[in-house]
């Protein structure tokens, strides 16, 4: 079994999916357009090939790239992309190559965000009413037909980038500015706000089954969480997933994949719960970020990276998840930009919870920092499991409270 790998170095955790299909046994060629001098030893060792690319955002650099792989053998049977911002293009040179994978169609499906809301609406899902806008004329016309709050956001962004909450015309008329459209058109969503506690759905689809599912919980929402230095955001994986309160999520979120026609693939759906009930927010087709995968790994004693390249590889999977533990994250935000100058309450931390931290990590002191809104691991954070989920929440907010950044 022949696999291309997309980017198999960067971000970080690229390489586990690289490692995932070694030990399966695949043969791996990787692509990417970074030279392979500069890539590290770790990944370098578990790639058989290389080729690069001098743009893999040029369609048809990578077209080329995939090609010339495919001429100098053996035969590719498969193409891969675990990252959001590479899926649509990894998708089409699939077809260009007559490679097997997620069709063009279902991957667009699954990166429009307007286009996603309007196939599942017109199937039964509930979803926020929007509308695709790239004017200012467009976006106050939406506001003038659904009123405020709403949600301004990239059409195929992903997570929070690029997404405004805005309450009136003056905070909208401010988020246009930010991202350009009172000067240019561009591809954006607007969707009326919904209220209620966010989480996620994620599975592992092999020939449409799910064979993998885990929900996740944001404390607070991503909007707030990535816009606010003075909270530590968390995401926690539940291990009571089979408790009555879940069903309603796993039921949407199986309709979701089934309706989107996904079959061998991860996806990462996004929900809302509140005084309107469930509702669905968006779907990608593929593994979510923050290396959540991570966490799925160590609360269900699964190596969840190598049952992916088996289903991919070989359309099944050999281990079941277990559930034997809940997982979560939390980030810890620097006080202010600048240099990181020193921690407080990590010994502590470890004293009390050092036994159910499996990742921690804390920049060196000297490190730039980055900005809130660049992500949960933007900065430092620590891992955390336990077989109780209330508890582990408990240690989530504990080490948040303790652990200080302090920068300068």
């Amino acid at each position: 079994m022949h696999v291309i790998f997309l980017c198999p170095h960067f971000p970080a955790n690229q390489r586990h999916f690289v490692r995932g299909l070694k030990e399966v046994g695949a043969r791996v060629t990787g692509l990417c357009d970074a030279r392979l001098e500069n890539i590290d030893h770790e990944v370098r060792g578990m790639l058989d090939d290389y080729e690069y690319v001098p743009n893999i955002g040029n369609l048809d650099a990578l077209t080329d790239g995939v090609r010339r792989i495919q001429q100098r053998g053996p035969w590719v049977h498969r193409f891969e992309a675990t990252v959001e911002s590479h899926m649509l293009h990894c998708a089409a040179v699939r077809e260009r190559t007559k490679i097997p994978g997620t069709p063009w169609e279902v991957v667009e499906r699954c990166r429009d965000k307007f286009l996603m809301k309007q196939f599942l609406r017109e199937r039964g899902i509930p979803c926020a009413r929007n509308a695709a806008v790239s004017t200012p004329e467009e976006a106050f016309a939406f506001a003038e037909e659904v009123g405020y709050p709403l949600i301004l956001k990239p059409r195929d962004g992903a997570g929070a980038s690029g997404t405004h909450k805005v309450v009136d015309e003056a905070s909208l008329w401010a988020a246009l500015r930010e991202e350009g459209l009172d000067s240019r058109p561009r591809y954006f969503t607007m969707e009326e706000f919904i209220v209620g506690h966010e989480g996620f759905f994620d599975t592992l689809t092999v020939g449409g089954k799910v064979v993998f599912e885990a929900v996740c919980h944001y404390y607070p929402g991503v909007l707030e969480a990535m816009r606010t230095r003075d909270c530590s955001p968390q995401i926690v994986s539940t291990n009571r997933i089979d408790e009555p309160g879940y069903a309603e999520v796993r039921k949407l979120g199986r309709k979701v994949v089934g309706e989107l026609g996904l079959q061998t693939s991860p996806t990462h759906m996004e929900w809302f719960y509140g005084p309107k009930g469930l509702s669905f927010s968006e779907i990608g087709a593929r593994p979510p970020g923050c290396t959540v995968w991570d966490i799925y790994c160590q609360q269900n004693d699964l190596d969840l990276y190598t049952e992916w390249a088996r289903a991919v590889c070989f359309g099944d999977v050999h281990h079941a998840a277990s559930y034997r533990q809940a997982g979560g994250l939390v980030a810890l935000r620097p006080d202010r930009d600048g240099l990181i100058r020193g921690y407080e309450g990590v010994e502590e931390a470890q004293r009390r919870h050092g036994q159910h931290i499996f990742k921690a990590v804390l920049p060196p002191l000297g490190s730039r920092t980055q900005p809130v809104e660049a992500g949960y691991l933007a900065n430092a954070y620590v891992f955390v499991s336990h077989p109780d989920y209330d508890r582990c929440r408990e240690i989530l907010d504990d080490i948040g409270d303790l652990v200080k950044v302090r920068a300068g």
